[in-house]
């Protein structure tokens, strides 16, 4: 599924060694830990923080001397609980110039995420165990393995999270930006999920 991400956040309410533990149990392999400064900006033309339910979210992303741009526009648009976002991103090679050319075009710096991350992958899942700061701890599972729908790929998603005994906070519909701006999102409904 190109182009597609299919995911769910929790707030870690266990100890990360404990998951682990399990991930390691199932032959999961880990990668190694790395630092993500993520920027998100506004656009001139929409203002992403215009509607009721933000939907849509341009990143640069700075990790380990790496750089990205990403897009994602999260489904269903006007719902609070979202079950998946397009998503589209590349390579930076000079990320200096990418906030020269948004801020020359009038896109506008919105927040600043600062997360360590350690992500694992095991049966087509990628586990990844997230401390960002001012936020807390949180794991994020996100399938990547091969399904023709978003119905497929989340039901797998949601049996490989069943099939864990660990303890999980509810279900955050929201993102790291989300949080950091202070937006509310979700309904009493949705963080039961």
């Amino acid at each position: 599924m190109k182009y597609i991400e299919v995911e769910q956040k929790f707030r870690l309410l266990s100890p990360a060694g404990e998951l682990k533990a399990q991930l390691s149990a199932l032959g999961a392999t880990p990668g190694r830990p790395g630092r993500q400064v993520d920027t998100y900006y506004n656009a001139p033309h929409r203002d992403f923080l215009d509607n009721d339910v933000v939907s849509e979210w341009l990143r640069v992303r700075v990790e380990d001397g790496a750089a990205s741009v990403n897009f994602k526009r999260f489904h269903p648009i006007e719902s609070p609980a979202k079950t998946h976002c397009d998503e589209y991103e590349s390579v930076v090679g000079d990320v200096e110039a990418v906030r020269r050319l948004l801020g020359s075009l009038d896109f506008a710096e919105l927040t600043v995420v600062d997360k360590t991350r350690e992500e694992w992958h095991a049966d087509g899942i990628a586990v990844a165990f997230d401390t960002v700061a001012g936020l807390g701890d949180f794991v994020e599972f996100e399938f990547k393995g091969d399904a023709d729908t978003v119905d497929r790929a989340t039901t797998r998603l949601e049996a490989f999270i069943a099939a864990l005994d660990i303890e999980l906070g509810d279900r955050i519909h929201l993102g790291y930006p989300h949080m950091t701006l202070g937006l509310e999102q979700s309904t009493p409904s949705d963080r039961a999920g």
